[in-house]
């Protein structure tokens, strides 16, 4: 089976698929495209125009969630529990996940500072929730199985790699179940390689470049 992840620089959502793909040690190809300046040949196999899209052979499948599980379901090892009820509460963590990378992207491109703190209190209640929701035994999500929910987790603490570099407060300083699942994810093989080794200079310079206050109060901090 011939697996190619159509895939954009940035995309927390191709993160996703890379993540899985790798936890299941099997080979791909990966072509990058240019959100910019879709080309008609990304169109014609992406209905909406967004990454990621995975071509099985010639066959391709669009949106993250479904990627990721077509690839749960053919190829082992087993990320979803077997357990039904487990499975749905797992894929609606998925589902959670989705949610804090749309409030990071609402974040990012806040146009004021009352915007952007409004944003960040939102994403510290979101976090507060998820520390009550993770297994205490740890690492993962679930325990001991690392499972899709990991996978899409990883992208999201990545953002915050960036954040805080530029200045941003800590939002998981008094979290230490979620601070824990951050540092495991950052050292899993799986979630280093799903990006380029320039990721953080790319999504800096991509902040850099939004009329945001984020990238006001970066540029600010950055040396003249």
């Amino acid at each position: 089976m011939t697996l190619t992840l159509i895939s954009h620089l940035l995309c927390p959502y191709v993160q996703r698929a890379a993540i899985v793909l790798a936890e299941k040690g099997v080979p791909y190809a990966r072509r990058y495209v240019d959100l910019a300046h879709k080309p008609d040949w990304f169109l014609a196999v992406s209905p909406l125009g967004k990454t990621p899209v995975l071509l099985v052979e010639d066959e391709p499948l669009f949106e993250s969630a479904v990627i990721c599980e077509y690839l749960d379901e053919t190829l082992p090892p087993r990320l979803h529990p077997q357990d039904a009820l487990q499975r749905a509460r797992e894929r609606a963590w998925v589902e959670f996940g989705s949610a804090v990378l749309n409030t990071i992207w609402a974040f990012y491109s806040a146009p004021d500072e009352a915007a952007l703190a409004a944003r960040r209190s939102e994403l510290a209640a979101r976090f507060t929730q998820l520390e009550a929701a993770l297994d205490p035994a740890g690492p993962w999500f679930a325990g001991s199985r690392f499972g899709l929910v990991d996978a899409a987790f990883g992208p999201v603490f990545r953002y915050f790699d960036v954040f805080e570099q530029c200045g941003e407060p800590d939002l998981f300083v008094r979290l230490p179940r979620v601070q824990a699942w951050r540092a495991a994810l950052a050292q899993r093989h799986s979630v280093r390689q799903a990006v380029t080794p320039d990721y953080a200079e790319r999504l800096k310079q991509f902040l850099l470049a939004r009329e945001s206050a984020l990238a006001r109060r970066m540029g600010s901090a950055m040396p003249a």
